[in-house]
C-alpha cells in the first residue's frame, strides 16, 4: 500500500481498512486529502475484498470539509475532487463500513452515511450544518432519500441541527450504536459477523440490492434472480455452503 499524508490504507483478512488521520485532530477534508482518499480507492481490488471500513483516528471521524478551500477559484475543483470520492465508493463491489466517533459533520457526515453500513458510537453527532452556511450538501440530497424518510432528509439538510447517533439510528442512516465502553469490540465483532461470510456471495448479494434501487418490483426481482441464478449458482461457494448445511458442517469459503 503506498504512504499517504492524510489517510492510511491497509489490508487485512481481506478487508480494506481506510483510515482518515489528518494532523488537525479533526479530520478536515481538504483538496490535498480527497485525492488521497481518491487515490487510495481507486488502487483497491474490491473484487478481491469482503468489505471495506472507512474509520478514522483523533477526536471526530471527520468534522467536514474545508470551508477555507470553498472560494470562488477553488469551489469547482474541490467540488468534483469531492464528489470523485463517491462515484469511486459507489463502483465497489463490496460492502462498505463506516466506524464513526467524535462527530461526523458535513462532507464527513456525507462520506459516513454514504457507506453501506454505519457502526456508531454514542453520542456521536451526525449533521449536515451546509445549509447555514449558505449552501447545500449535493451527496446527502442525492444520497439520503434511498435510505432515510424524505421528510425526515428534508429536515435534516434544510434546517442543519446536528443529531446524536440514536437518532441517526433511528431514521436509517445508522445501522447500530454501541456504547463507548464496549464500543470497538462490538464494532470489530461486526465486522466479523460480515467478513465471516463468502466475500463472492457478500459482491453478489450487494449486487443485487444496488440494482433493485428505485425499480418497481418486479423488474427488481427479475434483476435480482437473474443475479442469483445466472451468476451467483455458478459460483464455488454458493455450492458449498448449500453443501456444508446439508453435511451439518462450517463451510470453507474460497470466495469465489
Amino acid at each position: 500500500m503506498a504512504n499517504y499524508k492524510h489517510i492510511a490504507c491497509e489490508e487485512k483478512n481481506k478487508t480494506g481498512y481506510l483510515t482518515l488521520q489528518r494532523d488537525d485532530d479533526l479530520n478536515i477534508i481538504n483538496i490535498e486529502m480527497m485525492n488521497e482518499i481518491n487515490e487510495a480507492l481507486e488502487s483497491l481490488d474490491s473484487s478481491a475484498l469482503k468489505a471495506l471500513v472507512i474509520r478514522a483516528k483523533g477526536r471526530a471521524f471527520s468534522a467536514g470539509v474545508d470551508v477555507a478551500e470553498h472560494t470562488e477559484e477553488l469551489a469547482e475543483k474541490m467540488i468534483k475532487t469531492f464528489h470523485l470520492m463517491f462515484l469511486l465508493l459507489d463502483r465497489l463491489e463490496c460492502p462498505t463500513i463506516a466506524i464513526v466517533h467524535g462527530a461526523a459533520l458535513g462532507g464527513g457526515c456525507e462520506l459516513a452515511c454514504f457507506c453501506d453500513m454505519v457502526i456508531a458510537r454514542e453520542g456521536v453527532k451526525f449533521g449536515q450544518p451546509e445549509i447555514k452556511v449558505g449552501v447545500f450538501p449535493p451527496v446527502a440530497a442525492a444520497a439520503f432519500p434511498q435510505s432515510s424518510p424524505l421528510k425526515k432528509i428534508y429536515e435534516l439538510l434544510m434546517i442543519g441541527d446536528v443529531i446524536l447517533a440514536e437518532e441517526a439510528e433511528r431514521i436509517g442512516l445508522v445501522n447500530q450504536v454501541y456504547p463507548k465502553d464496549e464500543f470497538e469490540k462490538k464494532a470489530e465483532e461486526f465486522i466479523y459477523r460480515l467478513t465471516s461470510n463468502s466475500g463472492a456471495i457478500l459482491r453478489y448479494c450487494k449486487k443485487a440490492i444496488r440494482e433493485s434501487i428505485g425499480k418497481p418490483f418486479g423488474e427488481a426481482l427479475e434483476s435480482s434472480e437473474a443475479i442469483y441464478l445466472k451468476e451467483m449458482m455458478k459460483s464455488y461457494d454458493a455450492h458449498e455452503g448449500l453443501a456444508a448445511f446439508m453435511e451439518k458442517r462450517k463451510p470453507e469459503w474460497r470466495d469465489r
